[in-house]
């Protein structure tokens, strides 16, 4: 019996071309094993409503076109649910994607909805929301926040946004209440990590696992200008994590005070009260991963 499987595709993510797109799955997809029909969002958070309606109706898979905010809406979507995600990357980032080793090459993307190896990730909730890889504080929501506004995307767009900020931005104070250890020092990053990396290689939390049951807490403490480049090169090295600025805390509950109600979710900005109550939630969506995922 064959699958159903929707494609939502964002015709704005990224800075690939999307009308090529169509053509590709038409002419990869395993017609064998699937039925497919495809959606285009038309406004923010649309995704949203269309995935939780096909869901409903019975729709096997649900594949998210474009980047990590389209993979936020749709997975978020999705958590709970017996209906399965997959991801064709085509954003500016494409973290997760990244995370999970699924193929940036949409065609490779779709072979490997082909090949169909799934898993059971967890994923985070934060007070009344829910995010799927990575949710930020600091310095990162105000990135994510100052991209989102901006009309240059790419990776180039991003780094110039980071280095046009970095100079306005002052720590962000924090109070962290894990199994009642309290821990309050001022911050540049405040993370909480299910997966990894931001995306384009940028990682916060090499050692995250979307399938361990845990999260981990990575702060970085504030540093000097001379220290940036090289916390930078060590990001994508891997290795900032280790460096006397960084640290990595385990956690499965935990309690955060906020001095600022900014925050980014998989990327995408949006405001929140001074005290978030963050949570693991082990094993809550299916999702499509790559051979080496």
């Amino acid at each position: 019996m064959k699958q159903r499987i929707q494609f939502i595709i964002n015709p704005i993510s990224g800075v690939h071309k999307k009308k090529d797109i169509p053509g590709l799955i038409d002419m990869y997809l395993d017609k064998e094993k699937f039925d497919y029909e495809i959606t285009y969002t038309e406004y923010r958070k649309h995704a949203i409503k269309i995935a939780k309606k096909s869901s409903k109706d019975g729709i096997d898979i649900i594949c998210a076109v474009g980047g990590d905010g389209s993979v936020h809406e749709v997975g978020t979507a999705l958590i709970g649910k017996k209906t399965h995600m997959a991801i064709i990357p085509v954003g500016s980032g494409n973290g997760l994607a990244r995370h999970l080793k699924i193929p940036l090459n949409v065609k490779d993307a779709i072979l490997c909805i082909n090949e169909g190896k799934y898993i059971h990730m967890d994923t985070v909730k934060v007070n009344n929301r829910a995010f799927i890889g990575i949710g930020g504080y600091g310095f990162d929501a105000v990135v994510a926040k100052e991209f989102d506004k901006g009309k240059k995307r790419g990776l180039m767009g991003y780094v110039l946004t980071v280095i046009r900020e970095f100079f306005k931005y002052n720590p962000l104070n924090v109070s962290i209440d894990i199994d009642g250890k309290v821990k309050t020092l001022p911050v540049m990053l405040c993370t909480v990590a299910n997966s990894s990396q931001f995306g384009n290689g940028f990682t916060v939390s090499p050692d995250s696992d979307v399938e361990d049951g845990e999260l981990e807490l990575f702060l970085l403490k504030p540093f000097s200008i001379w220290s940036a480049p090289s916390i930078a090169y060590n990001f994508f090295r891997k290795k900032a994590q280790k460096a006397k600025f960084g640290e990595i805390i385990r956690f499965k509950n935990a309690r955060i005070k906020l001095s600022r109600k900014i925050a980014h979710y998989d990327g995408e900005p949006i405001d929140v009260t001074d005290e978030i109550n963050v949570s693991v939630v082990p094993k809550s969506l299916h999702v499509l991963v790559g051979k080496k995922g």
